[in-house]
């Protein structure tokens, strides 16, 4: 088994970015949901709700801001280091950073609704919640609930083929993984029954499978809501009253190490 994508996400619920490699740190992949958007009372909005999220594009810049492209033009916005604190309520954070008021209005005309842009500027505050299995010392960045998400090529193989032939294929991108393996196309899903998964040189910890939405149910191209995958998942994958496709890591960094690499191509090895 190997890893045959790795993606990250610089602002929770826009678009993501295929790359080659990652720094993997306590609290997930570099540069990966450290911002997030939300209303004016500190409030997350997602593209659960707010679908045009996911038409934006964001890229981390080597200065640690980002630009973020719409579909006529882009922000550029500084990671605010001495901005002011507001805020937030994704659970846990408590407070973050806000972007510059031309980035919040930019953001805002593209969704024609107030919004704001926060940064979280140090993970090592957020706590995974111990009710998802969180032990003292981990961390995560804003992402829902732990620091990676990954899923497997004959998983979603499997689940197109329960699925109706004109909703099928289905893009991997609706499950916004940060790591995809390609598995065993003999045993889908048996993802599901890992405790623990190395990548390379790097152990993760299987905190369990993740619960889907109604975000997975959007078309990352068109941004037209459907019924799938949920439908054809609540049939064949469905317990404890959800609907489950992937997993959730945590990386087990050893001695000293504050970060390590990880490639496409790594081999990976369950357990």
């Amino acid at each position: 088994m190997k890893v045959t994508r790795l993606r990250v996400y610089p602002v929770k619920s826009l678009a993501g970015l295929d790359v080659d490699a990652a720094d993997v740190h306590p609290w997930g992949l570099a540069e990966d949901r450290r911002w997030a958007v939300v209303a004016p009372d500190g409030s997350p909005v997602t593209a659960r709700e707010a679908n045009h999220l996911l038409s934006l594009r964001a890229t981390t810049l080597d200065n640690g801001g980002l630009r973020i492209d719409g579909a006529t033009d882009s922000l550029h916005v500084d990671a605010p280091v001495h901005a002011e604190s507001v805020t937030v309520g994704h659970a846990g954070q408590g407070t973050a950073l806000l972007a510059d008021a031309a980035a919040n209005a930019w953001l805002s005309a593209q969704l024609s609704r107030p919004l704001r842009l926060v940064w979280q500027s140090d993970p090592k505050r957020r706590a995974i919640d111990p009710a998802e299995g969180g032990l003292a010392g981990d961390h995560v960045s804003l992402a829902d609930v732990a620091p990676l998400l990954l899923t497997s090529e004959s998983s979603l193989t499997q689940l197109d083929e329960w699925t109706d032939a004109e909703a099928a294929p289905l893009d991997m991108v609706r499950f916004r993984p940060n790591i995809v393996v390609d598995g065993d196309p003999a045993t889908p899903f048996a993802e599901d029954s890992w405790s623990r998964i190395q990548l390379g040189d790097v152990r993760f910890r299987v905190l369990g499978p993740c619960d889907r939405c109604v975000m997975t149910t959007i078309d990352p191209a068109t941004l037209e809501r459907g019924k799938e995958p949920i439908r054809t998942l609540a049939k064949h994958h469905r317990w404890d009253g959800k609907t489950w496709f992937g997993i959730w890591l945590v990386p087990e960094l050893r001695g000293s190490r504050a970060s390590a690499m990880i490639a496409v191509g790594e081999k990976a090895v369950a357990h």
